[in-house]
């Protein structure tokens, strides 16, 4: 069940997801002190506004096209170690509420990655509606949650002999979206 939550400015419709302005990201710790930084470069989706006001949100995130600016290690990230990607070549999100969260929202859905599915909640901030530059109105968001990859399914355990592990259990998703209003 989606909210009714309405957004003076985001009119009615579908509003599709540029990607050529938008990002999907994400950091997770590496060897305790530090972290990597990486995105995923193909990705669509749309958010659709009722009449009534109400938004939902879809998102498909093509895994396969992971970059952390290493080859190296956005080759191991491919592998059955972490996402097996030809095994599980999309991420999905759908939305299944929408709520007011101070001057923010709460976007909560399901999220399905390495094929599994879980409920996460995103921290959205809604940037407002800007009048385009000729292709009619667009619409931008930031977005963050914060989950357990061993949620999904991606496990692997490198301890380090001095404690802790190579890589961290939370990944910090950021999302930064701009869309625009479909015709």
């Amino acid at each position: 069940m989606t909210t009714a939550i309405a957004l003076p400015e985001l009119t009615a419709g579908t509003w599709a997801i540029d990607a050529a302005h938008s990002t999907v990201g994400f950091t997770v710790r590496h060897l305790v002190v530090s972290k990597v930084r990486g995105r995923f470069q193909n990705f669509s989706g749309s958010i659709t506004v009722a009449a009534d006001g109400t938004p939902a949100v879809d998102a498909e995130i093509d895994v396969t096209s992971i970059t952390t600016d290493n080859a190296q290690r956005d080759g191991h990230l491919k592998t059955a170690d972490f996402f097996e990607v030809e095994k599980f070549p999309t991420a999905t999100f759908k939305s299944t509420s929408v709520k007011a969260d101070g001057g923010d929202f709460v976007v909560t859905g399901d999220f399905t990655l390495h094929g599994v599915t879980n409920s996460i909640d995103l921290k959205l901030e809604f940037n407002g509606v800007n009048a385009g530059m000729g292709n009619g109105p667009v619409a931008g968001f930031e977005a963050s949650t914060v989950i357990n990859r061993k949620d999904f399914g991606i496990s692997i355990d490198m301890p380090l002999e001095g404690g802790g592990a190579v890589v961290g259990d939370k990944i910090t998703l950021n999302l930064e979206i701009e869309a625009g209003l479909q015709a």
